[in-house]
């Protein structure tokens, strides 16, 4: 079974103490090197084991090898065909398809997009578990980051919480609009008389959302949206809030006579590469029923 082992040079602004290269240059937290200590890992200085004692200079070389993770015993791996729009040692980008729920539920516990993953990672023989960066509710399609490790999910999380990740969403929405651009400010909750049903509330946590006009869809109309923050069914709620409801989404009042499921697709992501050092960008191309919908899309930077 593969271990995930990094390997680094020093540089002359991070020679000092190994723990304080490790964790204010690269930013492997505390628990994160308690578990290399003592859960099966190794700190490597040039080759030879050492401690967060040891000083490091200009030029050596450093190598963490990262604990054996356990996998999930509550998941059943499932041999589930995955769209791979990207992959490297840390990170795993697919593209979703509708009807596939991120993670198993008390709704749908056999058949995940987490399970499929696990499957793939016994194949190639990757010791990890799922580490979702980001999540879908089980009817949109697209673009989700997978952490590979939990050093890399620590560090996409990082960003996550930094609104450092862009992500563009597409959606079919119902009605036209008379401004081009618009932002919805509108605080969301749980709705007391439903399990899984969100509502716009007072009392709810923030939450806001960007849309920009793309083009019409006879009477309904087809939109960009961007997220700030991301709260569960945020973009459903506030396009049904403002009177928008997303096509097939009968959850939330939208029309069910155009497609089968919410018009919703996780569309552009650009972030930046923690290992690589370099920004990135991906577009998940449309599944069949949304390429119908909402016919070529051009993708702009």
């Amino acid at each position: 079974m593969t271990t995930f082992v990094i390997k680094w040079m020093v540089k002359e602004h991070e020679a000092g103490l190994l723990r304080e290269f490790l964790r204010v240059h690269k930013k492997i937290s505390k628990s994160a090197l308690a578990d290399i200590k003592f859960a099966g890992g190794e700190l490597l200085v040039n080759g030879e084991p050492s401690t967060v004692r040891k000083s490091v200079v200009t030029g050596d070389e450093i190598s963490v090898r990262f604990p054996p993770e356990e996998i999930s015993s509550s998941m059943t791996p499932l041999l589930i065909p995955l769209d791979i729009l990207f992959e490297d040692d840390h990170l795993l980008i697919v593209n979703k398809p509708p009807g596939l729920p991120t993670i198993p539920s008390r709704y749908q516990s056999y058949g995940s997009l987490a399970q499929a993953v696990l499957y793939y990672y016994e194949e190639k023989e990757i010791q990890s578990t799922f580490h979702a960066i980001n999540r879908l509710d089980k009817d949109t399609s697209g673009l989700v980051m997978i952490a590979k490790h939990r050093f890399a999910h620590s560090l996409f999380s990082i960003q996550q919480r930094n609104k450092e990740i862009k992500r563009t969403y597409l959606a079919g929405v119902s009605g036209t609009f008379n401004e081009k651009k618009g932002t919805i400010s509108a605080n969301i909750a749980r709705n007391p008389e439903s399990l899984v049903e969100r509502m716009v509330s007072e009392h709810g946590q923030v939450a806001v959302t960007h849309f920009e006009l793309l083009k019409e869809l006879g009477q309904n109309s087809l939109v960009a949206l961007q997220l700030e923050t991301g709260r569960t069914h945020q973009i459903r709620v506030h396009m049904s809030h403002i009177g928008h409801p997303l096509l097939g989404d009968d959850l939330y009042g939208g029309p069910i006579d155009v497609i089968g499921r919410q018009a919703l697709h996780s569309w552009k992501v650009s972030f930046y590469h923690p290992f690589e050092e370099k920004e990135m960008a991906l577009i998940a191309p449309l599944p069949e029923d949304l390429s119908r919908l909402f016919g070529h899309i051009e993708a702009e930077d």
